[in-house]
């Protein structure tokens, strides 16, 4: 009888534990996910702005990088998109951002920037070369906007590539674009000698 009545509570309780965790479980929606909140990029009517983004605050430091200039990881200042490199070009410099460009440009884009990347051989859509007369006449601050932003087809690389990677590929794409159009007056002189040495044009 004892036996009986102890499986019958046992039975009683397991179904009660049963039915509670169905219950607490069940109350488990999508709230979290689906509370209210603004999106990214999201336009809002709440600020002047228009945007539910709101601008870091004055004098916030980077836990990640520490205290920077603004217009380096931005590409601009209060006159909109930088004109010269935030950083001073070295052969070090163009070398990491020829590394990179390989890497995260040539696909589309190909080695020499004429835009006929392996990936447009294969049929996808052929970004504008390099070479043409308004990327040549785009500020360095362009590329490295369109890298950190996305421009087109073409997403942002801002997670995947640092900031000063980023710079290091937009100062190699101008050395791709000299590339293109350099005449012998822009070797300097004592490159040039060695060259028309090497070719027999001078002994």
């Amino acid at each position: 009888m004892r036996r009986e009545r102890s499986t019958t509570w046992r039975n009683i309780a397991s179904s009660c534990g049963i039915i509670f965790l169905t219950l607490a479980l069940s109350a488990c929606g999508r709230n979290m996910f689906d509370q209210p909140k603004a999106e990214l990029y999201e336009a809002s009517p709440y600020f002047s702005d228009g945007s539910s983004a709101r601008p870091l605050v004055e004098g916030t430091v980077s836990r990640q990088r520490g205290s920077i200039d603004a217009t380096y990881v931005s590409g601009q200042d209060e006159n909109g998109l930088l004109s010269e490199l935030p950083i001073p070009v070295s052969l070090g410099l163009l070398q990491r951002g020829q590394e990179r460009y390989n890497i995260y440009c040539s696909p589309c884009h190909n080695y020499s920037g004429d835009g006929q990347g392996m990936i447009v051989q294969r049929g996808f859509p052929s970004p504008t070369s390099f070479h043409d007369q308004r990327l040549r006449d785009a500020t360095v601050g362009y590329f490295y906007n369109a890298m950190t932003n996305g421009f087109g087809r073409m997403l942002s690389y801002a997670s995947r590539i640092p900031p000063e990677d980023r710079w290091a590929i937009a100062a190699y794409i101008r050395a791709l674009q000299l590339s293109q159009y350099a005449t012998l007056e822009d070797v300097p002189e004592d490159i040039r000698l060695e060259l028309l040495q090497s070719q027999g044009a001078i002994r």
